[in-house]
């Protein structure tokens, strides 16, 4: 990239109240040694309440009086996945947009390396869940989706269900969310000649509750 960018990192939740604040702290941790490295000019943490009833939403209203780059938004019911994500990128003005879950499965550890791979060229990077820790009723089913659509779109990705990826913003000019295209963006981007890239991701033991959103 030419110039230094920002990075939007964007949560859609479901009732994840407990993992909130401790993600929001690494996330902050995360991103600040990278903004110290010259390689950010900021970061903006947005997380998108997509209906909870548990206290989420109290808890990132709390969060967004606390610290400036924070910010939320709240749907007045549950609208699914690509629903959330697709009114937070409508408010985005960063040049580059992470995705991860709010269950703290997906470690904010490893958002400068999607980072890196974005500086390397990349439009679309997406994450490998290559170790997962998740029942066999979800991780099933997932490898199942995988197969099919790598083999009937030709774009080769190991988990395109995996929620922990990054993106350059203007691909969204391009790229509408409704249903559950969120699953799609990087065939989508693909084929609108966008590079897509994979990376292998860590994924924690869900330590809180049980999994909202789909496999």
């Amino acid at each position: 990239m030419t110039s230094v960018p920002c990075v939007t990192v964007v949560i859609p939740l479901l009732n994840e109240q407990p993992s909130l604040r401790p993600l929001h702290q690494e996330i902050v941790k995360s991103l600040t040694a990278v903004v110290a490295e010259g390689l950010l000019r900021g970061f903006e943490i947005l997380f998108v309440d997509d209906g909870s009833k548990d206290g989420s939403w109290e808890t990132i209203q709390e969060l967004s009086q606390q610290h400036c780059e924070t910010r939320g938004i709240r749907l007045r019911r549950n609208f699914g996945k690509a629903a959330a994500l697709a009114t937070a990128f409508e408010t985005v003005t960063s040049e580059l947009i992470i995705t991860m879950d709010a269950d703290l499965q997906d470690d904010p550890k490893e958002i400068p390396r999607f980072l890196e791979q974005i500086r390397d060229g990349a439009d679309v990077v997406s994450g490998w869940k290559q170790v997962r820790n998740d029942p066999w009723h979800k991780t099933l089913p997932s490898a199942v989706f995988n197969f099919l659509v790598s083999k009937s779109t030709g774009v080769v990705l190991h988990d395109h269900n995996c929620g922990f990826k990054a993106y350059r913003r203007e691909i969204f000019d391009e790229v509408k969310l409704y249903g559950e295209m969120h699953r799609f963006v990087p065939v989508l981007a693909a084929a609108k000649g966008w590079k897509v890239t994979e990376i292998v991701v860590e994924h924690h033991a869900r330590p809180f509750g049980h999994s909202k959103y789909g496999v």
